[in-house]
């Protein structure tokens, strides 16, 4: 399976993650199950940000809230991982749902896409530039 996404928004996402070496960058992904259309960045209030993501709950269900009223619906979000791999952590995979999201993971300049299949558990989605 793979994922679709603008090599231009893919850029931004790779650009602003290697801009942050000290601190998890994250945001809110829209679109499709199969297609990342936009891209949110959103504060990250972990405790730790430099090993920890926590994306701003208020921009959370901002995100949310517009979906209802027919904005973007929200596909999952993007972080990464300033002294590691591009791979899900295991706080990652502690958060993860089970709910088909998408997670982007960045690091190194590489960005990698995963599928929250069950709870803790992903599996890698190609990623596809259009």
């Amino acid at each position: 399976m793979s994922v679709t996404i603008s090599s231009e928004l893919l850029a931004r996402l790779v650009a602003a993650a290697d801009a942050s070496p000290n601190a998890e960058v994250c945001g809110l992904l829209f679109g499709t199950a199969r297609r990342i259309e936009a891209a949110e960045a959103c504060a990250n209030v972990a405790d730790d940000p430099a090993r920890a993501f926590e994306i701003d709950p208020v921009a959370l269900f901002a995100a949310y809230r517009r979906a209802r009223v027919g904005g973007a619906p929200v596909i999952g979000h993007y972080h990464s991982h300033p002294s590691g791999l591009p791979v899900p952590s295991p706080r990652d995979a502690a958060q993860a749902m089970g709910d088909g999201a998408v997670w982007v993971i960045l690091a190194s300049g590489i960005a990698r896409a995963w599928r929250s299949v069950e709870v803790g558990a992903f599996v890698e989605e190609a990623i596809s530039q259009i």
